[in-house]
């Protein structure tokens, strides 16, 4: 068998067949030839304002290009287009979108215009104006620092999508703890050929495991020239952002590396961002990263998703930004591509949606809400701290460190985390993750505070059970 995939990368075979099915290849044909040139264009741009960002870019996020097509010519129509527009693939009746007044009756507080008809592939220009307001707003060191314009994405893990797209390739390292969410190896594994490498991510001491991860980041910079590293704060599974320190030590070693000439890309998940309830950073890593050193090309995905407590919604935002002398020609190359990817999947993300959040983000009342839940949020972790200091419940777990977050891990002591899951779940009709042999995630935000004492109470009996 013949696999193309292992020719892609430098060259593509140029085939031809002869009767009855013989497989011939006539000449190997160099990819840059058969680019796009749009993406050869792109390409070019980036080169000139950032080698560095250049040298991030992934086999396939070097062809990666937003066509000059039908969405182009449309909006060109849109601005020109005044006595007949008959290029977008949507229906009009009385110069309005057409609709069904059964859906219609749904959205009582939007205009048809925010309803129906497509949004840009890059989302609502207003909205995303917005997000980078509030981004600045809620991390204050962003403040006078150059990063790209925030595009939407179909919730953070179409943001994934988007940056394993761009900056993953074929046998590239993501270097990430060991407390982690299953889809980044679905995402830049299975879907990307990539290998992620794993850290402990906590040391003896209960605290961000600073020695692993400057070990594993060094292992990883000597044998590569590009690097790719994801944190997610606050984590999902445990529920723990760095402290200050910490922060810091971490920005420091990947510096370190940068000085070297290593091509680093750094991807923070900021999907519970905001939900800081002690003594941790209250910023994102983005805000050192994207502007750290020449050869680190931060990414930053978040979303309204879950700080807006709007989950169906699944509208999340994807950012760039590095230290370079030309922001205003990298990053609009940047977009373009990740473009060409939403284009590619997606193709646009849900306009309602768009449309409510940016219209809430405008109110008055929304920062007062958010406050609110912060509130309810930070009681039920402070409670549950409270709650786990029950003497008898050391016997059968440790928990690891949280203080940030919808989640807490609890580390079991001589009870297998699946048999213990299904156990709660047969038996006590109690719902939570089992992550490998000793790790069971309970995600505190989904249950009221009274209920938190009855809930571990559950578990510590269900592993007294099975140790029986």
């Amino acid at each position: 068998m013949f696999d193309i995939n292992s020719h892609a990368v430098e060259n593509i075979q140029s085939w031809s067949y002869d009767y009855p099915w013989k497989l011939k290849i006539v000449k190997p044909i160099k990819l840059e030839k058969q680019m796009d040139p749009l993406a050869l264009n792109l390409n070019k741009q980036i080169q000139e304002s950032s080698q560095a960002a250049f040298d991030c870019l992934s086999d396939l996020g070097k062809q990666m290009f937003f066509p000059a097509g039908i969405l182009t010519q449309s909006a060109e129509a849109k601005e020109k287009a005044h006595r007949f527009n008959a290029t977008i693939g949507i229906a009009v009746e009385n110069d309005e979108p057409m609709h069904l007044n059964v859906t219609k009756k749904f959205f009582s507080n939007l205009e048809l215009k925010d309803i129906y008809p497509y949004a840009p592939p890059g989302g609502r220009p207003k909205l995303r104006k917005l997000w980078k307001d509030k981004l600045v707003k809620t991390n204050p060191t962003l403040k006078g620092k150059h990063f790209s314009t925030p595009m939407v994405t179909s919730a953070l893990t179409h943001g994934l999508c988007i940056a394993g797209d761009l900056f993953v390739g074929q046998n590239d390292v993501v270097i990430i703890p060991d407390k982690l969410w299953g889809v980044y190896r679905l995402n830049f594994v299975t879907r990307k050929g990539g290998k992620i490498v794993n850290f402990p991510m906590f040391n003896s001491q209960n605290g961000f495991n600073i020695e692993g991860f400057r070990q594993t980041v060094e292992t990883e910079a000597v044998a590569r020239k590009k690097i790719i590293i994801l944190l997610c704060f606050p984590n999902n599974p445990t529920g723990y952002t760095p402290l200050p320190e910490e922060a810091e030590a971490i920005c420091q070693i990947i510096k370190e590396q940068a000085d070297k000439g290593v091509r680093i890309v750094t991807i923070s998940d900021d999907a519970y961002f905001g939900l800081f309830y002690e003594d941790s950073i209250k910023e994102s890593m983005f805000s050192t990263f994207c502007d750290l050193h020449e050869n680190v090309l931060a990414v930053k995905l978040d979303g309204a998703t879950k700080e807006s407590y709007v989950w169906g919604f699944r509208t999340g935002f994807i950012s760039f930004g590095t230290k370079t002398a030309k922001p205003e020609n990298l990053y609009p190359a940047l977009e373009m591509k990740a473009q060409g990817v939403i284009r590619s999947t997606v193709s646009s993300c849900n306009q309602p949606a768009q449309a409510i959040i940016e219209t809430v983000l405008e109110d008055p009342e929304y920062w007062e809400n958010l406050e609110s839940k912060y509130q309810i949020m930070e009681s039920r972790a402070r409670q549950l701290k409270i709650i786990l200091q029950k003497k008898h419940y050391r016997e059968a777990w440790e928990y690891y460190p949280f203080n940030s977050g919808y989640f807490m891990c609890l580390k079991l002591t001589y009870v297998d985390a699946e048999r213990l899951r299904v156990h709660l779940l047969d038996k006590y009709g109690i719902g939570t993750i089992s992550l490998g042999k000793t790790d069971l995630r309970v995600a505190f935000s989904c249950i009221e505070e009274e209920n938190l004492e009855e809930l571990f109470d559950l578990i510590f009996q269900a592993a007294k059970e099975l140790q029986a």
